[in-house]
């Protein structure tokens, strides 16, 4: 019968346990020495080598010819635990007998000799399934054993044992596996399975796996049955991925607000049965990474991807900012716990996704953050354009004092410099300011562009009143110009068109250059075809 990788390939010695090395080191040397304890804690998170240990240990203090703290996994002793014959090894699973009375029967069960090994061994795997009874029925035997006894307690989940159990045990933690050390046990795997494994694949695998050699170990015998040539895009094929290029898609999409294509891409993914939960996941990873890029010098250290794929990851995340990560992060992690229990993991997705698309449509502080932090970064950009503009119009020429009547008189007929609304015609609107207090919640950014603005109207039509030429690029971006339609309709009670319209004092002084009689009378000459020619 066929044995999957994990079983076949878990190690049989502490020299062949990956990625524990100060556990594996402190345990050879009690073997060495003799100075055995008699309860063991091995506490971790899953396929980080617990049980494993736990077994190599059993046979190690068991072991006719040692090895330099390793068994032998040749004589006798070895051998029958290995295969399961020699009941002074016993392994129990408390999840399934965490009761009192099967702590009672242990505690009976303890007192006697062994029968072939050295040492009784109890290796009591997930032991913090056990109830309150069982623990303090197994206190007593766990502080006292007999001479002959020895208890390896095993668990994922250190937080939920009792304070007097852990005071009784000598613990060692078994920390994640770095992705290469699990890469490099896959391309042994695979080299003494003989079957071809790309080093991104290998890569891809660890990273799925997330610190756990078992997991990773499953997942290539899961790519092992559609091909023995194992590539990313197999990995990416058998466990249902996104797929890198289909993260990078949608990240785009994101960046340059692009509800249509996220959707778009999310519609493809889904008609391709590829898992929401997954997708999410993979996202959170995504830009977990972009995270890490924009924040660690040394980002390599802390990133388990190829080198081809980190300069991408560098790429991308140039396009964002801090705090634009750390909103889509906060995102999609409350998707994440949404999707566990939702009737339609597509609507979720894509509801997701939209708010991702368009922060407006998301009232949380860090959305209004990251709403501010792309107008800034407008605004910047637009800010060598005004100073240009600025530096470049020629400085007027004031007039002399004692010759007022030898300067030209400019053309009436000359276009203004930026196209305006009239609003000489128009009425001041008095609730303007109501207006300006309802932006101040809604849009601040509009808000501080108007806060020196006025307004005026026909009834029908509203014309804002600024010489600020931000109004007009930013009325444009992320539907502020609906959100200033609204304030308006609300504090006037019926809609009005809005445009743009020049400063009173512009208007003013065009007003006055109009009125001055001087100004009328070579107005009329000239267009009678009187050419008047004026001396001092």
């Amino acid at each position: 019968m066929y044995q999957v990788l994990y079983r076949k390939w878990r190690p049989q010695t502490f020299t062949e346990v990956y990625g524990q090395p100060a556990v594996t080191t402190a345990l050879k040397n009690e073997l060495r020495s003799g100075r055995l304890a008699h309860a063991y804690l091995f506490t971790g998170s899953r396929g980080t080598g617990k049980t494993s240990c736990a077994k190599i240990l059993a046979k190690a203090v068991n072991c006719l010819h040692p090895q330099d703290g390793d068994p032998c996994n040749e004589c006798d002793n070895c051998r029958g635990i290995d295969a399961g014959t020699i009941l002074d090894v016993v392994e129990i699973d408390a999840a399934s007998n965490n009761g009192v009375d099967n702590i009672r029967d242990l505690r009976e069960e303890v007192n006697f000799a062994p029968a072939v090994a050295k040492y009784r061994v109890y290796i009591i795997d997930e032991v913090h399934m056990l109830s309150a009874g069982a623990f303090n029925a197994l206190l007593k035997t766990l502080e006292e054993p007999p001479e002959h006894a020895i208890f390896i307690l095993a668990t994922t989940e250190v937080h939920k044992l009792p304070a007097t159990i852990l005071s009784r045990c000598q613990r060692f933690d078994f920390g994640r596996i770095p992705a290469a050390d699990i890469a490099a046990r896959l391309h042994y795997v695979a080299e003494q399975e003989q079957f071809t494994l790309e080093n991104d694949a290998a890569l891809l695998i660890a990273r799925l796996a997330d610190g756990g050699l078992r997991d990773a170990l499953s997942l290539l015998d899961q790519c092992l049955s559609r091909s023995r040539d194992i590539t990313a895009d197999t990995v990416v094929e058998a466990t249902g991925m996104a797929g890198r290029e289909h993260l990078f898609r949608l990240a785009r999409a994101v960046r340059e607000h692009d509800g249509t294509t996220a959707l778009t891409v999310l519609g493809a993914l889904y008609d391709g049965s590829k898992d929401m939960e997954r997708l999410c996941v993979e996202m959170i990873e995504f830009y977990r990474n972009l995270m890490v890029v924009k924040s660690v010098r040394k980002s390599e250290d802390l990133i388990a991807v190829s080198p081809a794929e980190l300069q991408e990851l560098h790429s991308e995340a140039e396009t964002l900012t801090l705090g634009a990560v750390l909103h889509i992060l906060d995102v999609l992690q409350g998707t994440l716990d949404r999707l566990k229990g939702g009737v339609s993991r597509r609507v979720e997705m894509e509801t997701t996704l939209l708010r991702l698309c368009e922060p407006r449509l998301d009232s949380t502080p860090e959305s209004m953050l990251r709403r501010i932090e792309d107008l800034e970064a407008g605004m910047v950009s637009q800010k060598p354009v005004v100073a240009t503009t600025t530096a470049t119009a020629p400085a007027p020429t004031p007039a002399p004092a004692e010759k007022p009547k030898e300067e030209p008189v400019p053309a009436p007929t000359a276009a203004p410099a930026t196209p305006a609304a009239p609003v000489a015609d128009m009425q001041p609107f008095d609730q303007w300011a109501e207006v300006l207090q309802r932006l101040a919640t809604q849009c601040p950014p509009l808000y501080g562009v108007l806060i020196d603005s006025e307004a005026m109207t026909d009834g029908e039509r509203l014309v804002v009143v600024t010489d600020n030429d931000l109004f007009v690029s930013l009325v444009k971006t992320d539907g502020n110009k609906f959100t200033l339609m609204n304030a308006v309709q609300a504090v006037a009670g019926k809609p009005m068109r809005i445009s743009r319209g020049r400063p009173v004092k512009q208007e003013t002084a065009e007003k006055k250059q109009e009125d001055d009689p001087l100004s009328a009378f070579l107005k009329q000459s000239a267009e009678a075809g009187i050419s008047i020619e004026m001396k001092g």
